[in-house]
């Protein structure tokens, strides 16, 4: 028989099902997949329901719901100032990786360079290879984390047509200040490139940090397209609704992608997230002070157990280095470590690079869970690291 695509068959099955399928072989607390286990704001529950019962529920509108896209328009403006039209410059996806695949798809010609920053959400690299595109890396390494010029300009040339940017970071935790942005900003303009901005983790940040997005900067407006995602603002990972704001012009390939990927997104849900992108500023403080509360849980037990904790400025995932624990492997093995012997489940970190060799005693736990949940996970850890 004749082979299947020779890129996406090149890529085994990913860390993440891999440590899944594991902690539940051995019924282990699951802090390696990145949702939280809540049910979400039970008013947007109540709209997702009363929205199903009360309105159609036939084929949307291809970019979205109205409802929607007005609401998107209305947030840009609200939390960074940005002015958008709902008609031509919002559009609804099933997800954020939906927005991020019709972008790539959308936007990149065979032979087009795009510049990422490393460690990296696994769905990036073969989306763009696929679409023809050539990675360009900036390597950002713990315990820092450091954007620096050099690097930068190393990654920049005539052939970058684009800046994949994620801010703030998973799986690095990594907010990035004004100044790394403005940077950024500069090379994308000299190279008459575009950004896309994966900013699922908007409403995620700690510490007093506030979340700039790359669109706000002077001159970034025609160049950016912003995703946002309903399953990280409302703890609501499964109802796969994101959306995408960029300049028309910008909008109008990837919106054609779209059509042909998946067309729409369940109506109901559309009007429920409108709903909850409407609610007041407490929910969003909220929020951040609730995943801030679990960090702090979290990060309290894991020091005690003796790993060394990396900062965590954003997101709902902390990394923790583990060679003072006494084990001497890399982070899978710990991590393969961890799941059989403690009954907990993480991420290695090394997962989330792409070239080269990477830090390999770094593991990521997803704190987005209950309290009983995150204190089980610890109990174990200590009782298995000899800390109790």
């Amino acid at each position: 028989m004749k082979s299947a695509n020779s890129i996406l068959s090149s890529y085994g099955t990913s860390v993440f099902e891999v440590m899944s399928r594991l902690a539940i072989e051995h019924k282990s607390i699951n802090l390696g997949q990145g949702f939280p286990d809540d049910r979400g704001p039970e008013d947007v529950l109540q709209a997702a329901s009363d929205a199903l019962l009360t309105k159609p529920n036939q084929y949307p509108p291809m970019m979205g719901v109205p409802e929607l896209r007005q609401a998107v328009a209305r947030h840009a403006k609200r939390f960074y100032g940005v002015d958008a039209d709902w008609q031509t410059e919002v559009m609804v996806t099933s997800g954020a990786t939906e927005a991020l695949a019709a972008s790539l798809f959308g936007l990149l010609e065979p032979g087009d360079e795009v510049v990422l920053i490393e460690p990296l959400y696994d769905s990036y690299i073969p989306i763009l290879r696929r679409a023809g595109a050539t990675p360009q890396l900036i390597r950002l390494t713990p315990p820092d984390w450091k954007l620096t010029r050099e690097a930068v300009e190393a990654a920049f040339s005539a052939k970058t047509k684009l800046l994949l940017l994620n801010n703030p970071q998973n799986p690095a935790a990594k907010v990035f200040t004004r100044a790394e942005l403005e940077l950024l900003a500069e090379y994308v303009k000299r190279f008459d490139a575009y950004a896309l901005c994966d900013e699922v983790y908007e409403h995620i940040v700690f510490d007093g940090r506030r979340h700039v997005t790359l669109m706000s900067l002077p001159g970034m407006r025609e160049r950016c397209l912003k995703i946002g995602s309903a399953g990280k603002t409302f703890s609501l990972t499964g109802w796969k609704v994101g959306y995408i704001t960029a300049p028309a012009a910008l909008l109008a390939p990837v919106s054609r992608c779209h059509q042909f990927l998946v067309f729409t997104t369940p109506p109901n849900l559309q009007r429920a997230v409108a709903y909850g992108l409407d609610k007041d500023d407490s929910y969003f403080t909220g929020l951040t002070d609730g995943m801030r509360v679990k960090r702090d849980r979290l990060a309290k037990g894991l020091e005690r157990i003796g790993f060394d904790l990396l900062d965590c400025e954003g997101t709902y995932f902390i990394n923790a280095g583990f060679r003072r624990l006494g084990f001497n492997g890399d982070d899978m093995a710990f991590c393969r470590h961890i799941t059989t012997e403690a009954g907990v489940t993480a991420i290695p970190v090394s997962a989330f690079y792409a070239g080269g060799e990477a830090p390999a005693t770094i593991a990521r736990f997803c704190f987005a869970k209950q309290d009983s949940v995150l204190d089980g996970a610890i109990e174990r850890l200590e009782k298995h690291f000899g800390r109790k």
